[in-house]
Parts: structure tokens; sequence; C-alpha cells
């Protein structure tokens, strides 16, 4: 009989790898010479049908377009070079986390060329692969959601998935599973007939004086360039920005990393009643007995690659030890490591130096803004709505580029309610409009008609505040 989705395995420990060749009727001689039976989806002998293939595309070849850097005076010196363009498009938005997609897909929707370029092999950013799965900061007080738009239908997409998303009702915060949002980014994506690139990492702003013409990519293909009217820089640190020389200020902040953790629901309750419950161990998910750990880590800077090596491998250490821990206490003999994220959880490192700028005191007063473009929520329904201003997303001299997410212009009281999901999904929205209308119109994003920009947001489904 199968098991539904996201049924618990019969094993609460991954399988020894003798008893699965045994289950899966496989002799140890044949584990022990990597044979494996013909017909199936495992490697076979060379020559039989069903095993893995391999050709050669090229002898002797020599990596083209190779401008090495050398030494001169001990400096090391990077020599000109032209570079292939890889494509040419209207709207490039850099980084697919939620801003990113709901930028991508709302461009395309306003009648824009777009391609939409991500560092990873998966969609959703610290969303999914950062498995920080708890969607909050779109209920204000009194429980209304005004995170609207794409953002909202993403999630009533995973709505209908069985075991996508746990908590979905009016006032709550939803728990999502990062692989369900995955394939629904990429069902979103292919519907939409969006040109993708994953796996190549933004490396450099093309400029034509203060003017952004695109960006240059490293990928596995080799640096690459890619050509576009507008782009959207949703990186989440700004990489666009930066490499393009906009103002911005650095900041540091909390470095975590997330875990899950499996068979909580297979705690022995008597056995654990004697003991005190162990600390961290998180909160629910759609998969019945998993957990997510959230961790705060240590205030540091984000940029920084030593900072990064070194709390990538501390975390993961102390994750491990953690769980060994629980595994030891009475009860709770068969909880599990089930992953730990592939992102560090960086929060906060490069905020664009905008236009206009969301400030703490304007949600406290209840400012309202002549150009919003998307309202922001409370991280519990704790306070009212805020505005969000269309300068906050224009850098105040680059041209053809706009700011989206985590990064947007806002003071650093306001970085932890601008950088949750919805609020990344709200800017994201507004961001893509905009850069599809100053294509469209041949004008920079700063010359975009702002009444313009909110009509077609609110025709796509934008909650911009209650009309006056």
């Amino acid at each position: 009989m199968s098991q539904p989705p996201y049924s618990q395995p019969k094993h609460s420990l991954p399988i020894p790898r003798r008893e699965w060749f045994r289950l899966v009727g496989l002799s140890g001689a044949a584990a022990g010479l990597g044979t494996w039976a013909p017909g199936s989806c495992f490697p076979a002998e060379v020559g039989e049908p069903g095993g893995f293939q391999s050709s050669i595309l090229a002898k002797n070849k020599v990596q083209e377009n190779r401008a090495n850097p050398t030494i001169v005076d001990g400096r090391v010196i990077q020599p000109q070079r032209e570079l292939p363009v890889l494509h040419r498009t209207d709207v490039l938005v850099v980084g697919g986390g939620p801003a990113g997609v709901c930028a991508a897909l709302a461009a395309k929707r306003a009648g824009a060329d777009v391609t939409l370029v991500e560092r990873y092999g998966h969609f959703g950013g610290l969303w999914t692969g950062g498995l920080v799965l708890l969607v909050i900061g779109h209920i204000v007080q009194g429980g209304k959601q005004v995170c609207q738009g794409i953002g909202e239908e993403i999630l009533r997409r995973l709505d209908k998935l069985d075991g996508a998303i746990i908590n979905r009702r009016p006032g709550a915060n939803p728990t999502v599973d990062a692989e369900a949002v995955k394939y629904i980014m990429v069902e979103m994506i292919e519907e939409a007939g969006l040109k993708v690139f994953l796996h190549s990492w933004c490396a450099d702003a093309i400029m034509a004086d203060n003017k952004v013409q695109g960006v240059v990519v490293e990928t596995k293909s080799g640096r690459q360039a890619i050509l576009a009217k507008v782009v959207v820089d949703a990186t989440g640190d700004g990489d666009v920005f930066a490499a393009a020389g906009a103002e911005f200020e650095h900041r540091s902040h909390n470095i975590g990393l997330v875990s899950r953790i499996g068979n909580l629901d297979r705690v022995d309750p008597e056995r654990a009643k004697q003991v005190p419950k162990p600390r961290l161990l998180g909160s629910p998910t759609p998969i019945p007995g998993v957990h997510w750990v959230n961790m705060l880590g240590p205030e540091e800077d984000g940029l920084d690659v030593n900072v990064l090596t070194r709390l990538e491998m501390q975390h993961r250490k102390f994750i491990w030890r953690h769980v060994q821990k629980v595994r030891s206490t009475p009860g709770y003999e068969k909880v599990y490591l089930m992953e730990t994220a592939p992102q560090l959880g960086v929060r906060i490192t490069r905020v664009l130096r905008g236009l206009n700028t969301v400030r703490l005191e304007d949600l406290k007063n209840g400012t309202r803004f002549p150009d919003v473009v998307g309202v922001g929520g409370s991280s519990n329904g704790s306070h009212g709505p805020w505005q969000i201003p269309y300068g906050a997303l224009v850098p105040v001299k680059i041209d053809n580029l706009l700011a989206a997410g985590r990064c947007i212009s806002a003071e650093i009281r306001m970085a932890d309610l601008v950088r949750l999901i919805p609020n990344c999904f709200v800017t994201g929205h507004a961001a893509g409009v905009a850069a599809a209308v100053a294509v469209q119109d041949g004008c920079t994003p700063r010359q975009v008609e702002v009444a313009k920009l909110q009509k077609i947001l609110r025709q796509q489904g934008a909650y911009l505040g209650e009309p006056d």
C-alpha cells in the first residue's frame, strides 16, 4: 500500500547501506562491484542498457575568452577583455528570492520581456534555501492582511497542494514546506514564459556614465554579459547597486543557520516527562513530526568571506552536537537531524540610499505617501500598516536601476520589518511593474508616472492602502 504524501518513513534514521541493498534485491557482491540491475535507474556495466552515458564533446580544448590576471610590481592586475553577450532583455531581475520572483512575474504581466537570474539552483532565496519557513509580517492590528498581489497568489497556490502549508487562516502566520514553494515558483515562472538563468552569480554592473546597461554574470560557462534596459536588484545584498556605484549603508546583523529535525512525533511521552524538555526543538512544519529550528546567531558582517566561512562551519557543528544531545535525552532517542539549510541566514548587509526612506516614525504616525507602492504589516499584528514609498526603491543617482526586497532604502530600525518575506513580496511586485512601465514609456525608473504604476499594481491585485 502506498504511503500518503509526507507520511513518516518506517525507519527513524536512514537505512543502513547493507540493509538498503537487501531491500531493493541487490546482492552484497553486486554492491561491492558497483554493478546494478540492467534497465534500472542505477549504473550498469559499460555497454549495458540502462547505464550512465557520457560523451567527449571536445578533445585537447583550451578555455576560450581567457584574460588571466598577472602580477605587476606585486599587484594582481586583471587585463581588459571582451565578454560574450549571453542575452538581451527589457527587464533583468537579479535574484530569485521572494522579491525577485514577484518582480519578474509582475514585469512580465505588465507586458515587458523579462529575464530572471539566480545564483543558486532553485528559487525562493532564504525562504526556501535558508529554510525560513514562517510567513510573518503580512497582517496588522485586527488581523487584516495587507500583503496581497502576487505574494498572496503564491500562498493560495500552496493552499491547493497537500502538505505544502499549515496554519493558513485569517490573522495567522502560516508555515510552508520549502520544496512545495520551490515547485510552485517553477510552475509560475514557466507559465509566465520567463527567461531564466540559474547558477549565475552577479559579478559586476555594466555602466554607461551613471546608467546601468546590464550585469556581468559568473557561471560555469565563464563570465558573460546580460544587457537590459532596466535592472531590478533583488539580490538581498545589493550586489548590483553596489557594483553600479550607488550609495548604500553597510550594516552588520545576526547571522544564523536554520535546520530541520525529524521524528518529534515519535517522542516517548512516558519517558520524556521524567526529564526537562530539551531546548531548541523549533516549530511545526507541514511535514508531520518535522520542525524547523531558527537560529539567532552572532552579529557579524555578512559581506566578509572570512566571517561567512567561519560561521558556516561553526553553526553546522553546533547544530549536529545539539541534536545529538537531544537524542541522549530519555524519550527523544528517535529524534534526528533532517538537514541544515544550504544557505547561511544572512539578514542584512547593504541598504540602498534611495530618493525616500522607510522610517519608523512614519509607521508610528501612519504617514501616507502620494507615491505609495505597497503596504507592510507587523511581525505579530501588534501595530498598524505602514506605507512603502516608491522613492525607497530608486537610487539617488544611478539610473535604469531599482531595488527590491531587504536592501531597499530603510532606516535601521525598520530593517527587521522590511526584510520579512511578505514585505519582500510587496516591494518586488512594485519594482517589477515600475521596471516594465519605464521600458514601455522609454524613461528611467525615477521618471515613471506614479499614477500609472499604482493603477497597474492595483490591477494585479496589490494593496496600496484604503482610499482617501
